[in-house]
């Protein structure tokens, strides 16, 4: 059993945890208050943040490291904060379901269960100057990131691929802006080269002013890792207009 010492200092964590402390990392413990299905395959369970927001403050695309027990060897997954709320204290966390600790957890959370967490290595630098078109890339585990880009750069005329690995994720909640957001659904194929063959087709009629461009890309490793070098080396994309990251490994 994990525990808590001093000023919210974990012990328990192993090497990572040691690392994270040493990088300045930060840890809390959350207490679920509730969960609701989203769809079969996606959850959404509620949090009150143990005066982590109060102490941190907010930004968009803010993400912490969740502790999950996983037997004798320490177990920690990502996940960005959805509606954090730092007068009451409160945000959500959305779990795409798949084989795994975290999401085994996630399915058995009840109000009253506890967490730990810990906020290191979180951040996020508006592009500056501010995009004329931002292009975003990502899937449902980057879903909570993209709605907190969005609403981040309101009135940005944005075009969104998502990849999709099942019918229900069609009913994801996307917090699009008709007037601005284009979306353009991708099945997953081929281990994602069919999304990386797609955003390759029409990224670059799309890209009329790549000075005024930001291109945003979360999804699984190799894909992010493929789009992200087509971007800067093919499209000769500024890095400080690309921010890519791997979210999961395809097996």
């Amino acid at each position: 059993m994990n525990r808590a010492d001093g000023e919210g200092f974990v012990v328990g964590h192993g090497w990572e945890g040691v690392v994270l402390k040493l990088m300045r990392g930060k840890d809390f413990v959350f207490t679920v208050t509730g969960s609701e299905e989203v769809t079969e395959h996606f959850l959404r369970v509620h949090f009150s943040d143990g005066g982590m927001l109060a102490r941190t403050g907010v930004h968009p695309t803010m993400w912490v490291r969740v502790w999950f027990d996983n037997g004798t060897k320490p177990h920690q997954r990502a996940y960005t904060l959805v509606d954090p709320d730092p007068e009451a204290g409160t945000f959500s966390i959305e779990f795409a379901l798949h084989g795994g600790r975290a999401g085994d957890w996630a399915r058995a959370a009840r109000a009253g269960d506890t967490v730990q967490a810990t906020l290191q290595g979180t951040g996020f630098t508006a592009p500056s100057p501010a995009p004329a078109r931002l292009f975003v890339v990502g899937d449902p585990a980057s879903l909570p990131a993209i709605n907190s880009l969005l609403g981040a750069l309101p009135g940005v005329p944005a075009t969104i691929w998502f990849e999709t690995s099942h019918d229900s994720d069609l009913r994801l909640p996307l917090r699009l802006d008709a007037h601005h957001h284009e979306l353009r659904r991708v099945p997953r194929r081929d281990g994602g080269a069919h999304l990386v063959a797609e955003v390759r087709s029409a990224l670059p009629a799309l890209l009329d002013d790549p000075a005024g461009a930001y291109l945003w890309i979360a999804c699984d490793t190799a894909t992010t890792r493929s789009l992200t070098s087509y971007a800067r080396k093919e499209l000769a994309l500024p890095k400080e207009r690309v921010s890519a990251l791997g979210y999961w490994r395809a097996a």
